[in-house]
């Protein structure tokens, strides 16, 4: 997802907010099935075993194959992994959550090596995933204090473009990755043209990197 990361690691795996276009869930239904670490599929669990590792200069995704502030996550196993990354001061980890308003609950505890990212993928509502509105997680970034936050607008989907420009700039991101769905989940896509001067937009006030761009799917 993100060219930067080095590293991903999973202390915490599964999700139950059932996006439609979840990648992560397919590959434990597939390739994945018979590791025993997915051997309950994408049913939340914590490995405590990953709490041991140590990373030296690296950008680490944590959870790239759940989401760890999911409201079904204990907070114990957010609390362990917090402890389990100030053993690794030299790196940096980026969160990704659909549900950012937890990150609230745990504001004082953030050491500054982390990036705190939430997906976003348009400022409509769209009935893909039983995660919080896209409404509710731009208010919980906006409200965030925190200094290295991270918009995902992938899959990104059609957008009211002055509007969304505006949501990613009141939530003062460092970065904001933006691509298409790259598995066929017939999305209700913008067009190319489109994404591109809401990119134009955006890069007016912070960083943008891009993963795949194309025509949509309805071009």
């Amino acid at each position: 997802m993100f060219n930067v990361i080095d590293k991903t690691w999973n202390p915490v795996i599964g999700c139950l907010h059932n996006c439609t276009y979840c990648w992560a869930r397919r590959l434990t239904e597939t390739r994945l099935k018979d590791m025993e670490k997915y051997r309950d599929g994408f049913r939340p669990k914590l490995c405590d075993y990953e709490l041991d590792k140590r990373f030296h200069r690296k950008f680490v995704f944590v959870s790239d194959m759940g989401d760890l502030f999911g409201d079904w996550v204990p907070s114990e196993w957010i609390l362990k992994v917090l402890r389990a990354i100030r053993n690794s001061p030299s790196s940096y980890f980026l969160f990704l959550t659909k549900n950012p308003g937890k990150y609230l609950k745990y504001a004082k505890l953030y050491p500054e090596n982390l990036v705190l990212g939430a997906t976003i993928e348009t400022n409509r509502h769209y009935p893909v995933s039983k995660a919080p509105t896209t409404a509710e997680r731009y208010k919980a970034m906006v409200e965030l204090p925190y200094r290295n936050k991270l918009v995902s607008i992938e899959p990104i989907m059609d957008f009211d473009l002055d509007i969304f420009a505006q949501w990613i700039k009141d939530i003062k991101p460092t970065i904001v990755h933006v691509g298409y769905d790259n598995y066929n989940n017939g999305l209700p896509e913008p067009s190319l043209a489109k994404t591109k001067q809401f990119i134009g937009k955006v890069e007016t006030f912070t960083r943008v990197r891009t993963k795949t761009l194309r025509e949509s799917k309805e071009d």
